[in-house]
């Protein structure tokens, strides 16, 4: 599809101001710059969904709002949906839809629905089709019953699907969201990760997505960019980057009664040992004899394996 989102050689500096001391401050304020994203360049397609992932003070939240024109760059080209997004413009402002987990977007002491008439009037939206979405959306998202709630006697996961629908209720052609799953159970993250999916399927919705949950990854993107240090260091394929990792497994091995493994006999990595079981992680080539070895020194219930889970493989692209 047509490429809506390029950014070229994007960087973003701050001044930290050194001598905090309200005094001698005011005469020698001692700033230094700190670079919150150095040099990153890729662009997106309609339709796409993108995770953008990295430690903290990667520069995940300083891109999105870059994208998003919350900031502006200190250099590099940033172009959305043929716009420039720090120039605020209203078209583009119509055409996106930005969630931050950590923000509240719906008026704390109204109603959803309350809140969803203003954005009405804020977007021109006709009231008859805008009725007709948000229905739709919360019958999606579970919701409904609550719509006439004020948000201050919401459930933390109720907040953030309203939230979602908050973001959407304008039909945006991009997403940004910025760790929407923070904070909620496991029930609330799986039905917004599903509805995700769908929204992105259904409207053809472009998904940006920054999370320190694999999970939200993993279910709802299909492309991640991984940065550190403010510099690109991986921009691939969800499926690939798995795939590229696939020379190790991780095996679990279930027991009657957990035994004393010795790991450096068996020639594996003990990663954890609990009365649920056994876990190892193997290289591909190497398996068959752990799990011949295992089998033979002890009685083995059941046998588990799958394959490196992402966040291990992540955290080894931030060791490299």
């Amino acid at each position: 599809m047509k490429n809506i989102i390029s950014v070229k050689n994007l960087g973003k500096d701050f001044k930290i101001r050194q001598n905090k001391n309200v005094i001698t401050g005011l005469w020698r304020p001692d700033f230094r710059i700190v670079s919150a994203v150095a040099d990153i360049s890729f662009s997106v397609n309609g339709g796409e969904s993108l995770a953008i992932l990295g430690p903290n003070g990667a520069g995940k939240t300083t891109t999105i709002k870059a994208l998003t024109g919350l900031i502006y760059p200190t250099r590099g080209e940033v172009s959305v949906l043929g716009f420039l997004p720090f120039d605020r413009n209203p078209e583009f402002l119509q055409q996106i839809g930005l969630l931050m987990g950590n923000k509240a977007g719906l008026n704390w002491d109204l109603t959803a629905n309350q809140s969803f008439y203003l954005l009405r009037e804020i977007y021109h939206l006709e009231p008859a089709s805008c009725e007709a979405r948000v229905n739709e959306l919360a019958e999606l998202m579970s919701v409904k019953h609550v719509l006439d709630v004020p948000v201050r006697k919401l459930s933390l996961g109720e907040r953030m699907k309203l939230e979602l629908i908050g973001a959407i209720i304008h039909s945006p052609r991009i997403l940004f969201l910025d760790e929407p799953t923070i904070g909620l159970d496991i029930v609330a993250k799986k039905k917004i990760r599903h509805f995700l999916r769908e929204i992105q399927a259904r409207y053809k919705v472009t998904i940006i997505l920054t999370s320190h949950d694999m999970a939200d990854v993993e279910k709802v993107c299909d492309r991640v960019i991984v940065i550190n240090k403010g510099n690109k260091i991986y921009d691939g394929l969800v499926e690939q980057l798995v795939d590229d990792h696939n020379e190790e497994k991780m095996v679990k091995f279930y027991f009657e009664t957990t035994p004393t493994i010795l790991p450096e006999i068996l020639q594996a990595e003990l990663i954890t040992t609990s009365d649920d079981g056994v876990v190892f992680k193997v290289k591909t080539n190497q398996m068959p004899q752990l799990i011949s070895q295992i089998t033979t020194a002890w009685p083995v219930l059941d046998i588990d394996i799958y394959a490196t889970p992402l966040e291990d493989i992540i955290e080894s692209l931030f060791r490299k």
